[in-house]
C-alpha cells in the first residue's frame, strides 16, 4: 500500500477524546527554520492563544522552535484535525502576510499522542519546553522567547 494512503486510513481512524491531555507536533514544509525569526513565531504562539480563548482546549505547554513546535493541551471541544487545521491555517496566513509570500507554511498532517492519566504532566511540559536547551539553541530556558508552560 503506498505510504499516502497508509498515512490517510491511519487519520479515519484517529479518535479524539474532549477533556483528554495531548501532546501535538507539526514541521514546517521541507523542516524550514521559518521562526528562526522569533517574530514569526510569536504568530503562530498567537493561534495558540486564540484557541485558548474560544474554549477549544487548554494550552498547558508549548515551545516553538525554528521548523516545528510542540504543543501540550487538554482538549474541550471538537477534533484533533480541526484545531491543528484552524492553528496551522491562520498561522500560515499570519506568516505568509508578514514575510509577503504565498504557498505552505506546514507539513501535511501532524503526530498526536493522547497522554495516560497518571502521567506526570509537569514534567512532560518540562521536557517539551526545554527543547532549545537539548538543540543547543539557548545556554537558559530563560533566554528563548518562544515557550509557556502554566507549571514552569
Amino acid at each position: 500500500m503506498p505510504l499516502r494512503a497508509a498515512s490517510h486510513r491511519l487519520r479515519i481512524g484517529r479518535y479524539a477524546e474532549q477533556n483528554r491531555i495531548y501532546l501535538l507536533t507539526a514541521n514546517t514544509r521541507g523542516r524550514g527554520p521559518v521562526f528562526k525569526d522569533y517574530g514569526l513565531g510569536r504568530i503562530v504562539i498567537r493561534q495558540f492563544k486564540e484557541v485558548q480563548e474560544q474554549g477549544i482546549a487548554d494550552s498547558l505547554a508549548f515551545v516553538v522552535m525554528p521548523d516545528h513546535f510542540h504543543w501540550l493541551i487538554q482538549l474541550y471541544r471538537g477534533s484533533l484535525g480541526q484545531l491543528m487545521c484552524q492553528v496551522k491555517s491562520l498561522s500560515a496566513k499570519g506568516v505568509n502576510e508578514a514575510v509577503g509570500r504565498t504557498g505552505n507554511l506546514w507539513q501535511q498532517g501532524f503526530h498526536d499522542c493522547a497522554l495516560r492519566r497518571e502521567e506526570d504532566l509537569v514534567k512532560l511540559a518540562r521536557y517539551v519546553v526545554a527543547n532549545p536547551l537539548r538543540a543547543g539553541l539557548v545556554e537558559r530556558l530563560g533566554d528563548y522567547p518562544l515557550w509557556d508552560a502554566i507549571w514552569v
